[in-house]
């Protein structure tokens, strides 16, 4: 291998970085500077003017111990002139004289200020400064131009006694101006020094980052699949070397992908083409492959179950273990039904072991049965409740005929009762084959249904007359029907059934005196048809059930009653046929409401007549 040059060494790059990194320190030094370079500014600025100060303070001593006759000008107007040949000029704002016993404000260099010669200073620096014997001073904001200022008072002394202060207001902000200048031009320079160190950054760091962002795509190339893509070699330093080495392993994974590839698209082709589920695991019973169909049948996401526990996958937590699906010899049925939906897999589970019987795994195969079983479960009870319908009156009848042919039939009193329970048992019988026979041309293809438009308000209002006129309890009938007509396109007979076995239903169970409600309701462009009775009611776990053929929730009484448990499941199918959807709302002890809907076309009267 090709030995990596001086210059085009790694190492050498990181030199030149870190050298790069060092002139940014400096920047940051030169901030350091600049602080300095303000606080020495500040600092002259204030010691010059303490001076200047100084040499008044000494001219205002010799104006104050002064001897005065009365030709002499005043000490106000010495102090005055004083101020006047003091040069105020430039920084200095204002200059004041104040007398040390009185606080007497002995002059001021401020001509807008005279008036103030006079009066007693309430400045608290001033007063601190001769309590104190010392300078106090402040830098302040300007409450009228908004720059900063600095005052100064300095006591004026004669041997060891106060006799007087001289307050001092000086513009500060030109220094503070000229750091404000200063800065700017640092903050250019920087910004330039810093641009420049960018640029420079930028092209050393490609010369490393580039081949490792080559590998990095590569990589993710390699992660997909894809092993044709090649890194390109910039140098031959440290990081050329390992993208050439980084080249080789691309080509060996390449010919090792080439040898599994085939057998990979075999087994992926049969899976994906299989419509039973597939679930290998390895020999922990870890899931490691599972096909669109198991994931589907089992609700779950192919990438979240890996890895996942096969016992866990099929929640069988509680009753198997992994050992125990290894030795299992039959199917197993897995039932994941809820209250609303029957759901039911039969799983079949096969070992993979090599030649020597080491356990490699174990594959499990899926079948949905959920259609198998509701149809076998159907036809099972369908059977067990028609024989059952059947014995019953069946029953009756042979006991009853056995009494006759034993001689009840020479007792004038017994044998037109018995004759009387024979016939209703028969008609009973007819009356439940006729349903099945309903039921059986609902269930073919071939049924057909004469449909017409009718008025559903008068057609509903025929058919609670019939019902008026032929009872035999005491029970009030009461209809909240519209007053206008509403067309629905159905078949009369049919519809005819639907009702007369819900109206049929609320007499049976209405109390005597109850009342029977029979409304209409318009509501988006459907009609909702309701009867309801003041009967014993519905329990709320079989109020979905109602509809189920052969369902009753009270048997003994139902059956008592004449009924064979077909009616409401007839009516479900009638009304299903019409596009519609019927249903039950109950409180017990209150009474029971059976509603169906009906599609319709809301259209003006004179269209129908």
């Amino acid at each position: 291998m090709k030995k990596v040059g001086f210059f085009r060494s790694i190492h050498v790059k990181f030199v030149i970085i870190y050298v790069l990194l060092l002139l940014v320190a400096m920047q940051i030094i030169g901030v350091y500077f600049v602080r300095q370079l303000e606080e020495t500014l500040r600092t002259n600025f204030q010691t010059a003017l303490k001076e200047r100060v100084n040499l008044l303070g000494y001219n205002i001593r010799e104006e104050i111990e002064k001897q005065r006759t009365a030709e002499d000008p005043t000490l106000e107007e010495d102090i005055k002139k004083t101020l006047k040949d003091f040069d105020n000029a430039g920084d200095i704002s204002e200059v004041q004289v104040i007398e040390n016993r009185s606080l007497k404000i002995l002059g001021t260099s401020d001509a807008d200020n005279q008036g103030l010669i006079g009066q007693r200073t309430t400045i608290l620096r001033i007063k601190q400064s001769m309590v104190l014997e010392e300078d106090q001073s402040a830098l302040l904001i300007d409450k009228k131009m908004g720059n900063r200022i600095w005052v100064l008072s300095t006591p004026i002394k004669s041997g060891k006694k106060v006799i007087g202060a001289i307050y001092l207001v000086a513009k500060i902000e030109s220094v503070f101006e000229q750091m404000k200048t200063i800065n700017t031009i640092f903050a250019t320079g920087t910004a330039i020094a810093m641009s420049i160190t960018a640029v420079l950054g930028i092209l050393l760091a490609q010369t490393i980052t580039r081949p490792i962002a080559d590998m990095k795509k590569q990589a993710l190339a390699m992660a997909k699949g894809n092993f044709s893509r090649k890194v390109k070699v910039y140098g031959y330093d440290e990081i050329g070397t390992l993208a050439i080495t980084f080249n080789n392993l691309t080509k060996k994974l390449q010919e090792a992908q080439a040898m599994t590839e085939g057998e990979r698209r075999k087994l992926s082709s049969v899976l994906s083409y299989m419509t039973d589920g597939v679930i290998a695991t390895d020999r922990k019973g870890r899931v490691i492959l599972i096909n669109e169909p198991a994931a589907e049948m089992l609700n779950v996401s192919r990438e979240t179950v890996l890895s996942q526990p096969i016992v866990s996958l099929l929640d069988l937590d509680d009753t198997n273990t992994f050992e125990d699906l290894l030795e299992e010899k039959d199917s197993l049925i897995l039932d994941y039904s809820t209250k609303q939906e029957r759901y039911i897999l039969r799983a079949n589970f096969s070992v993979i072991q090599k030649e020597t019987g080491f356990v490699n795994g174990l594959i499990c195969v899926l079948h949905d049965i959920t259609e198998q079983e509701k149809i076998e479960f159907e036809r099972r009870e369908f059977v067990a409740n028609v024989s059952h319908e059947l014995r019953t009156p069946l029953t009756t009848m042979r006991s009853y005929l056995e009494a006759l042919a034993d001689g009840a039939w020479r007792d004038e009193e017994i044998a037109p009762n018995f004759l009387e329970v024979t016939s209703k048992e028969t008609e009973r019988m007819i009356r439940l084959v006729n349903d099945l026979l309903t039921l059986s041309k609902m269930d073919s293809t071939d049924y057909r249904m004469t449909m017409e438009w009718v008025n559903f308000v008068d057609f509903y209002d025929r058919i609670i007359d019939r019902f008026e006129m032929a009872k035999e309890q005491n029970v009030t009938f009461k209809r909240i029907l519209p007053k206008h007509g509403i067309f629905v396109e159905m078949d009369e007979d049919k519809m005819t059934q639907v009702l007369y076995n819900v109206i049929s239903n609320a007499l049976k169970y209405s109390p005597e005196g109850g009342q029977v409600t029979f409304t209409i309701q318009e509501k988006n462009e459907t009609i909702i048809v309701s009867v309801s009775d003041q009967g014993m009611g519905i329990p709320k776990e079989s109020i979905g059930k109602i509809f189920d053929r052969f369902y009753r929730v009270d048997k003994a009484r139902t059956r008592k009653m004449g009924g064979t448990g077909l009616g409401l499941a007839i009516a479900k199918e009638i009304v299903s046929a019409h596009g519609g959807n019927i249903w039950a709302s109950s409180k017990e002890g209150k009474g029971t409401t059976i509603s169906f809907s009906l599609p319709y076309e809301s259209a003006e009267e004179d269209e129908w007549s």
